[in-house]
């Protein structure tokens, strides 16, 4: 497998579940991950535990449809690699059925020894420090991370652990920002950002979030159009259209 380098910075990244929406982004982004944030932006659930290794790939064989040009990385979920082993054949499963670029795990010094085996298989791996999602069992548990000095230190613990393995960058979600700029400062790779600092090499965010489906989103996300007020003034209109007899016009009708 071709060795990820990322030539240009800033470095833009996206979420996409399905081959429509990865259509729409390829052409702005430098990466695509389907991340397993779709157990909660596409199913509603309220954490990120129960998407499976089917889910995810599922959604990837769609995403894969839909890039040219971008870097494609797909999440391992949560269970799919507590162990060399089980990380091995599950990561080949998920490059194999989708074709991806690399895969993404989540932690730091804990998982180091199983990210460094799938690396020196020649595994491209995207790390991903700070705030873990699929250690969070309720969605109050969802907290910036970094604010403690024992925080602090487990952070940057953490990126020493994982930037030696080999991972070709490293997602750093829900950081305090003096703390992001540290990692920044002592990182030797690329460091995508999601509720870290500005600093970082790239920034990540789930499309969803950004155009604006959801009422509620995270402090980190700016929304760059409001897409659940315009589909509800869409269906509003239809209903309305509907109801009055002006849907169906002899223009959707086969004469």
């Amino acid at each position: 497998m071709k060795k990820i380098k990322f030539e240009n910075k800033p470095i833009v990244c996206l979420t996409a579940y399905n081959k429509y929406m990865a259509e729409l982004i390829d052409e702005y982004c430098d990466l695509i991950l389907v991340g397993d944030s779709l157990g909660m932006a596409y199913y509603g659930y309220s954490t990120t535990r129960s998407v499976t290794l089917d889910d995810i790939i599922r959604h990837a064989k769609s995403v894969r449809e839909g890039i040219k040009s971008s870097i494609m990385v797909v999440d391992m979920p949560y269970g799919s690699y507590k162990n060399k082993s089980l990380a091995y054949k599950n990561a080949i499963k998920v490059l194999r059925e989708t074709r991806c670029d690399a895969v993404k795990l989540e932690g730091g010094a804990e998982i180091k020894e199983i990210i460094r085996s799938l690396v020196d298989k020649k595994i491209n791996v995207m790390g991903h420090i700070g705030l873990l999602p699929q250690q969070i069992r309720k969605k109050k548990d969802f907290r910036v991370k970094g604010s403690t000095k024992f925080e602090k230190k487990k952070i940057l613990n953490d990126l020493r652990s994982i930037q030696n393995t080999g991972v070709f960058s490293i997602v750093l979600e829900a950081v305090k920002n003096e703390t992001a700029k540290e990692v920044v400062k002592f990182s030797k790779v690329p460091i995508i950002g999601i509720g870290a600092s500005k600093n970082c090499d790239g920034q990540i965010l789930v499309l969803e979030d950004m155009i604006g489906l959801f009422e509620k989103v995270p402090k980190f996300v700016k929304k760059y159009y409001d897409l659940r007020f315009n589909i509800k003034r869409a269906v509003k209109k239809y209903s309305k259209d509907v109801r009055d007899y002006k849907f169906p016009t002899k223009k959707n009708v086969y004469l």
